[in-house]
């Protein structure tokens, strides 16, 4: 005795796996792009923010190099200003300290002159006196 079996298979659970797993396919693809979509644009965006970030600092750094350049023409100008200031300081001095020394020279050759003369007139008083009184010298 043999046994018969009936298998029945019931095609509507196939079928409906089928249909359950096709909506979960679709969905993980729709998904999917959806992702990669928002990936794209959150990396378009970053690439946009960085490089609005690197053009803001090479402006500020441009700034930075322009004020640098002025300060040193400024400290130059400034340098150049006061070397120029010391050097005609230095030419007045000289010329004040000429003009004190001529004075002086001026004062010491007629000091100089007046003292001989008062010398002078005392030898020829004496000379005279001398005559006058005795001839001695």
């Amino acid at each position: 005795m043999l046994c018969e079996c009936k298998t029945t298979i019931n095609t509507k659970t196939i079928k409906m796996k089928k249909v359950v797993l096709s909506l979960v396919l679709v969905a993980t693809l729709g998904l999917s792009i959806t992702s990669c979509r928002e990936t794209k644009e959150k990396k378009d965006e970053a690439v946009e923010n960085t490089t609005e970030t690197t053009n803001e600092a090479v402006e500020s750094a441009g700034e930075a190099v322009d004020k640098a350049i002025d300060a040193a023409s400024e400290a130059v100008d400034s340098t150049a200003n006061a070397a120029g200031e010391a050097l005609d300081n230095a030419v007045d001095a000289a010329e004040d300290a000429m003009d004190k020394a001529k004075d002086a020279g001026k004062d010491a050759v007629d000091k100089a002159k007046e003292a001989g003369k008062d010398a002078m007139d005392k030898a020829a008083e004496k000379a005279k006196s001398g005559r006058e009184g005795g001839g001695e010298l």
